[in-house]
């Protein structure tokens, strides 16, 4: 089998991030049921919100903004794994998760605010920005290992 080009390694390394932040976050209630509502800002229905204001969609319902911000979440979560794949193509680990990771977070604690009106980052409570760490840290870990294992399979001689 001819190995997987690195653009779509990346795409289903992103992809696959994006499912272990959203197990991440479903773990996270369960370990906290006293917390009835979202987690964090990307928990909430504030990425499907700043979709419908991209959009210009008016009226949109919270169920409409909840579906938006998977569709949104499932749709950069797997292309920012392209992010991944440029900065592997181009540093060794683990030094381009690190500058993949810096990315995100900064783009996180700049476009919720900017984009999203939530508080700027350090008025958000400890609890939020724990969550946001904790996910975005674990979606950037699910990536480099999916994407660094790819990789490695790609290179390895066929076996006879």
């Amino acid at each position: 089998m001819p190995p997987l080009p690195w653009p779509i390694r990346s795409i289903i390394a992103g992809t696959a991030g994006t499912a272990t932040m959203t197990l991440a976050y479903a773990l996270e209630h369960r370990l906290r049921p006293e917390v009835k509502g979202p987690l964090d800002y990307d928990d909430s229905l504030v990425p499907g919100e700043i979709v419908a204001g991209i959009l210009r969609l008016q009226d949109v319902t919270g169920r409409e903004d909840h579906d938006l911000g998977l569709a949104l979440r499932w749709s950069y979560g797997s292309a920012f794994g392209l992010w991944h794949g440029l900065l592997r193509r181009r540093i060794p680990e683990p030094w381009a998760s690190a500058a993949f990771g810096g990315t995100l977070i900064t783009a996180t604690l700049t476009l919720f605010p900017l984009l999203g009106r939530t508080p700027p980052p350090w008025r958000w409570p400890p609890s939020v920005i724990a969550t946001c760490l904790g996910t975005h840290a674990a979606y950037v870990g699910a990536v480099a290992a999916v994407d660094d294992g790819a990789r490695r399979l790609s290179l390895s001689p066929p076996s006879c």
